[in-house]
């Protein structure tokens, strides 16, 4: 017997052959909750009442009348709290821009489905749908942000702490280096990411109290690390922010000096989340730590102001392939394309070339037949306390035999 779900789901087709047959597979894949629409006037009806609001919509795009994209809207201005899987013919980019859009206006969307439409790829889009819906039932507060107060009793109660993310030779899989990643232990809320307090440390001139820790942290790591013959590059994120003042170079010379660490061992990762301020005194820091041999690495290339701009002006050694432009390049042309130009871009400059997002097989498959220097992401390790390495070092090493993932 096949199980069945509560979920109340929505159908909104202006083909009524098509809102038969995805009502008919609903129904074969045991949910039974389902309403039908050609109209979206008719459809926000229903989305006024409380009580009929559908957990999940399956929106066609091309629709006369109101379209798919401006049914959205109208999602967005009723606080819409359900979630969409799109439904259309489509082209890829298309469905790919609504997508993003959709993500902007913070609605959970599952992805999308070409017609025709396959009853495989129907199950396991719902699926995922109901596991996730599952975990949302203890729901986490991801978007609750920390302000200055807060932030800075956490620098002076030391409960910044640094993770750590492998970076590995694409040839022979062996460990080259580490990101670090901070991370707040809250003594209330658990673990906290950077996304909910780094922006606010930006707002309120704590951003280099904040760098000074992570990077006092990494110098010490790092000499552990090459006490034990562990010889990595390790990298530590910089913010723009940290670039608007002279004495920043003169922290990171001295700080290293201090820990006894080379300045070949630091990789600074330069994130362009606003555009440069005075330009003088950020290219100052940049080529003095260039050239007292301090790594320079343009982070979420493509994304941002990180851009060609960027390569000509400042003295980078090391590009990062933004995750979005890695990730499931091996079945999306655009995205292909986008990674191809930014490789090839890298090695006519003679940089290092870091992919990050590396998510499965087939995404490092794609670093392996293309050539990328280093890869980084959850298919290889999250990040993880430094204690953590060396346990990680020996199964990936275990990995890379099992599931053959180095020509020989």
């Amino acid at each position: 017997m096949t199980e069945q779900f509560s979920t109340k789901i929505l159908i909104l087709d202006d083909d009524p052959f098509i809102l038969k047959l995805l009502s008919h597979m609903l129904h074969k894949l045991g949910f039974l909750a389902v309403e039908c629409y050609e109209h979206g006037v008719d459809a926000l009806e229903l989305l006024d009442k409380p009580a009929t609001q559908p957990d999940l919509i399956l929106l066609d795009l091309n629709m006369p009348g109101m379209d798919g994209i401006e049914f959205v809207r109208h999602l967005v201005e009723r606080n819409y709290t359900g979630s969409l899987i799109l439904v259309s013919g489509e082209g890829e980019r298309i469905l790919k821009t609504t997508e993003k859009l959709v993500q902007a206006h913070k609605i959970p969307i599952f992805g999308y489905l070409n017609k025709p439409v396959q009853l495989d790829t129907l199950r396991t889009m719902l699926m995922k749908f109901v596991a996730q819906s599952s975990q949302r039932s203890t729901p986490e507060k991801l978007d609750k942000t920390y302000h200055a107060i807060a932030i800075q009793k956490a620098i002076h109660a030391q409960e910044l702490v640094n993770y750590y993310q492998p970076k590995v030779r694409v040839t022979d899989g062996k460990i080259a280096g580490v990101e670090t990643l901070v991370r707040w232990h809250h003594p209330v809320d658990g673990v906290i990411y950077p996304s909910q307090f780094i922006t606010a440390a930006e707002k309120c001139g704590l951003i280099d109290q904040l760098t000074r820790t992570v990077l006092v942290q990494a110098l010490e790591q790092t000499k552990i690390w090459q006490k034990l013959g562990c010889d990595l590059k390790v990298a530590v994120n910089v913010s723009m922010d940290n670039l608007t003042s002279l004495g920043f170079q003169d922290m990171v010379v001295d700080l290293a000096a201090q820990a006894n660490v080379p300045a070949s061992s630091i990789v600074l990762e330069i994130t362009e989340s606003q555009l440069m301020g005075d330009m003088r005194v950020s290219l100052e820091i940049l080529t003095r730590l260039r050239l007292k041999r301090f790594h320079l690495s343009i982070d979420d290339f493509g994304t941002g102001h990180s851009s060609l701009a960027q390569l000509r002006d400042i003295p980078f050694d090391e590009l990062k392939i933004d995750q979005g432009f890695v990730h499931r390049a091996y079945e999306d042309q655009t995205l292909r394309a986008i990674y191809d130009a930014s490789l090839a871009l890298a090695k006519q400059l003679n940089m290092q070339v870091v992919a990050e997002g590396v998510e499965n097989r087939a995404d490092w498959e794609l670093l392996r037949q293309t050539g990328c220097d280093l890869a980084q992401g959850n298919f290889i390790a999250a990040p993880m306390p430094a204690e953590q390495l060396g346990g990680w070092i020996k199964q990936w090493r275990e990995r890379i035999a099992a599931e053959s993932l180095i020509s020989h």
